[in-house]
């Protein structure tokens, strides 16, 4: 019934599943609070704010082709896997439609990162270069970041602090530290995305010779650092009250936090294939807790 299901998706609807939609809404969050932050300061550049948006979707969409492709031509994408359906595996999209894929998204990133470059000099041109390189690297090349256990600190750094800083600094000009501190639960967030995938697929890693995080170092970890990084997103929020703004409206995403408890609830309670609800629902965590971030900056 899958496999039917499967050969009746077209092709715009193939490379749709092979973005990994559920996902992209953590693409938002560093452009939306970086670029709060801006406004907040009055430096706010919206066609800055769009093209930085823009590219960072790119980033992780041709970052999703190239684990796509790597992930097939190494074998580790088979039908049994539990994560959702992978357009390779399923035989939706050719490995060369994938490579055209990969280079045309991150050709475009490129084209489009020149005004931002533009604007920012060649500070932004190196951390351009540098996140297409990191995003090819994290499935491709000869020590793939994702294979040795380096997939967090990626994500971590490239869509928390560079993500969120970058965008600042191309619409103002300047790194200030609550750009810095914002980016702290950006990143976090988005790595527990991250987690879940990799917690999900432990023993299906393991078997193919994929050595993440979570298998390097166990479940029990993969869950203690899922639960520290939400513990590290919301104490954050103090060190912002008390060392730059006074205002009850930095507490504005603790009105996420009863989601937060529930993704706790769920990878402490469910395994397998219903970690994919726990996976869509952390990188809607990430959106909403960036929307109420922003919202309190704005608003102070």
């Amino acid at each position: 019934m899958l496999n039917s299901q499967i050969k009746d998706i077209g092709k715009i609807e193939s490379w749709v599943l092979a973005s990994r939609p559920k996902t992209l809404l953590a693409a938002f969050v560093p452009v939306i609070i970086g670029s709060s932050i801006a406004a907040h300061h009055n430096s706010f550049k919206p066609l800055a704010a769009a093209v930085a948006l823009i590219c960072s979707i790119l980033i992780q969409i041709g970052t999703n082709f190239v684990n796509d492709l790597y992930d097939f031509l190494k074998g580790k994408d088979t039908h049994e896997r539990l994560g959702p359906t992978r357009a390779l595996a399923s035989g939706l999209i050719s490995v060369n439609e994938m490579k055209t894929g990969v280079i045309i998204t991150f050709a475009l990133t490129f084209l489009l990162g020149l005004y931002l470059v533009y604007l920012g000099g060649w500070l932004i041109l190196l951390i351009g270069i540098f996140s297409i390189i990191a995003g090819i690297a994290y499935t491709a090349g000869p020590y793939p970041l994702a294979y040795n256990g380096l997939g967090d600190i990626f994500v971590f750094v490239f869509f928390g602090l560079i993500g969120t800083v970058g965008t600042y600094y191309v619409q103002t000009g300047s790194v200030q530290m609550i750009a810095v501190w914002a980016s702290i639960p950006v990143g976090a967030l988005i790595t527990n995305i991250l987690v879940i995938n990799n917690y999900r697929d432990i023993e299906e890693d393991k078997s193919n010779g994929k050595n993440t995080l979570a298998v390097k170092l166990g479940p029990t970890f993969a869950r203690l650092q899922y639960v520290v990084f939400m513990i590290l997103s919301y104490s954050i929020l103090f060190v912002v009250y008390f060392t730059y703004k006074q205002s009850y409206l930095v507490f504005l995403p603790f009105l996420s936090l009863p989601i937060a408890l529930k993704l706790i609830k769920m990878i402490y309670s469910i395994k397998g294939k219903s970690l994919n609800n726990t996976l869509a629902l952390t990188a809607k965590l990430s959106f909403i807790y960036g929307i109420l971030f922003a919202a309190g900056i704005l608003l102070w």
